[in-house]
């Protein structure tokens, strides 16, 4: 089955995660798709949360962004999604 168009609260949360780093350097979509390796629009789709990108996507993503995946993905404790019980372990 696809996943491709369909949100979670996990990937939205990641791909909110991704937009808020990408916005608090200053880079566009584009420009992160570029150091990423990955198409604009691929950045959209995570951004929006309708993608499921894999581990090392993510990791590209998080090292493209001038992070690591750890802290991109530290936002389960940070932020609302922390109070959701399907992203709970």
């Amino acid at each position: 089955m696809r996943e491709y168009g369909r949100s979670s609260p996990l990937r939205l949360q990641f791909g909110l995660a991704v937009k808020k780093q990408r916005t608090a350097i200053g880079i566009t979509q584009e420009e992160l798709a570029e150091r990423a390796e990955l198409h604009r629009t691929y950045i959209t789709d995570i951004e929006r949360g309708t993608r499921n990108p894999t581990l090392e996507t993510m990791w590209n993503i998080a090292l493209a962004l001038g992070t690591n995946l750890p802290t991109l993905l530290s936002f389960h404790k940070t932020g609302s999604a922390s109070s959701d019980p399907d992203l709970k372990n």
